[in-house]
């Protein structure tokens, strides 16, 4: 949610949803920048051409996992492959 905005306007909004996720709100956050998914979410819904490709979730979330369903592509496959 932070893309083309300055650094101290990213921090404020990242101390915004966390305050939300500490008082038990749910925030749904629409981002492509995996490191942001990464360090704000603990559920992650990923979609892919429209669809939605599948979920990753707790000490789950990270960029490999959300990349291969984002893609398409298997774990340990080559692209090529698919």
């Amino acid at each position: 949610p932070t893309r083309g905005i300055d650094i101290n306007t990213k921090q404020m909004i990242y101390r915004f949803i966390n305050d939300l996720a500490r008082q038990g709100k749910s925030c749904i956050v629409i981002s492509s920048e995996l490191p942001e998914i990464v360090g704000m979410c603990d559920h992650v819904a990923v979609m892919r051409g429209g669809q939605l490709a599948g979920f990753v979730q707790g000490k789950d979330v990270n960029e490999e996992d959300i990349m291969f369903l984002a893609t398409g592509l298997k774990k340990g496959v080559p692209a090529h492959a698919c």
